[in-house]
């Protein structure tokens, strides 16, 4: 929900006047100060009180609703229909009852910053699952918000053609809201649970970052990545529905989708928010948001980024969560032979000496998924550092590389020991 104050009227020679505003809680409100405005009516002009009824109305009826509202039919043809949001004083806040949350590790998509919020109604809860995303009840509303951080001289953040590659100084937890000084809002795509499942909706935010319109068909947003001196000019791609439900349809049996960071190993961090700086799964429960969880949780994902978790730890993190809801044996890419989802041991499985499953020129000449102490020869490190849309994996989300994930893989094949025995088609590939 947008906060758009409606003008102060105030007559001519009077000191007080009625004042209609929506408040920064999203909620209609006409405060009137009648002791000191009413004795000045005594007599007035009949124009003047029909002026404070139209007034009147205005504040209480205005176009953005009360506070949170779940469609469960429509899909509103703008954002802020759906109450989630207030936007007062450069800052984009969270509506009462809506949760920031972070990942351990989070997918790559072209560097942009993500602000991730869960909405429940009153009364009900999700049920805690060990190794899948959670059962959420009907009428939850999970967004996340893709920004970019802006050079501190862009006269018009929300229309800066040039965006910052992300640094710790512009990390912005999202627990109070953005901060939107030096911030250009791209999009923002919610799940929302209905009686039928959960259906994806993205919505990308206009010019003047008032509001988002659902593009159902998705969009390209044209921007240059800045990092020090160095320049990409990219194009950044809000989904379609269709690609929204090609991820995070992740059992093929069923094809319903689901949330992908929504999972134990994603959540289990302490991240700041209500009640402070605590772990995420017990403040959920706390609020009543999770039931379930056991005492003793099973370890969580790695942080890509910390070396303290060592490089298999950081490495099977970021295959896990930008891989994984494909790459699984019940995923669209099963049948690849190729499982990146943390729970999966077998090296096989796993690429080592592998070869590709009808790769294609994905596999640029290189013989198997993964070649233990060679990354240069392994398929897994060519199709991260691909752009080619007929070659990169993962296939959607991004026009750029991510290479700081490809450096952290590249060193996890490295410090692999073994080898594979030459390709042969009469031969068995083994590794030895």
């Amino acid at each position: 929900m947008f906060a758009y104050p409606v003008p102060l009227w105030r007559f001519p020679g009077e000191g007080r006047g009625l004042v209609g505003k929506v408040d920064e809680a999203g909620r209609n409100a006409a405060f009137l100060a009648f002791r000191d405005w009413a004795p000045a009516f005594a007599g007035a002009a009949p124009w003047r009180w029909i002026s404070v009824a139209i007034l009147i109305l205005l504040a209480g009826c205005g176009g953005a609703p009360r506070g949170v509202t779940f469609h469960p039919d429509e899909n509103p043809a703008n954002l802020s229909e759906w109450g989630l949001f207030t936007r007062t004083a450069g800052r984009l806040a969270p509506h009462d009852g809506m949760v920031t949350y972070e990942l351990n590790t989070p997918l790559f998509s072209d560097y942009a910053q993500k602000w991730r919020t869960i909405w429940m109604p009153k009364g009900v809860h999700a049920t805690y699952d060990p190794e899948k995303w959670f059962d959420f009840p009907v009428g939850t509303i999970i967004t996340k918000t893709f920004y970019y951080s802006t050079p501190v001289d862009a006269a018009a953040p929300q229309t800066s053609g040039e965006v910052l590659k992300v640094t710790p100084a512009t990390y912005q937890t999202g627990v109070s809201g953005l901060n939107l000084r030096h911030v250009r809002l791209i999009e923002t795509r919610l799940l929302v649970k209905r009686t039928s499942g959960w259906v994806a909706l993205p919505y990308v935010w206009n010019a003047d970052g008032s509001d988002a319109t659902l593009e159902r068909t998705g969009a390209d947003v044209p921007l240059t990545l800045i990092d020090g001196a160095h320049r990409d000019a990219f194009s950044y791609t809000v989904p379609n529905q269709n690609q929204c439900s090609g991820c995070h349809a992740q059992d093929f049996r069923t094809r319903a989708i689901n949330p992908i960071g929504l999972k134990a190993r994603h959540l289990d961090r302490t991240f700041a928010g209500e009640g402070g700086e605590i772990n995420q799964l017990r403040r959920l429960v706390a609020l009543g948001y999770l039931t379930g969880v056991p005492g003793q949780v099973p370890p969580g994902n790695a942080k890509w980024q910390d070396e303290k978790a060592g490089t298999i730890g950081q490495a099977r993190a970021y295959l896990d969560i930008n891989c994984s809801h494909c790459h699984n044996r019940v995923g669209a890419a099963r049948t690849s032979g190729l499982w990146l989802d943390t729970k999966t041991a077998d090296p096989r499985m796993l690429g080592t000496c592998k070869p590709p499953v009808a790769a294609g020129r994905g596999a640029g000449d290189r013989p198997f998924d993964v070649v233990p102490g060679q990354p240069d020869r392994s398929i897994l490190t060519y199709r991260l550092a691909s752009t080619d849309p007929g070659e990169m994996m993962p296939e959607l989300g991004r026009d750029l590389a991510h290479g700081e994930g490809l450096a952290v893989i590249t060193r996890y094949i490295a410090t692999m020991k073994g080898a594979c025995d030459a390709v042969d088609g009469s031969k068995r590939v083994t590794a030895r």
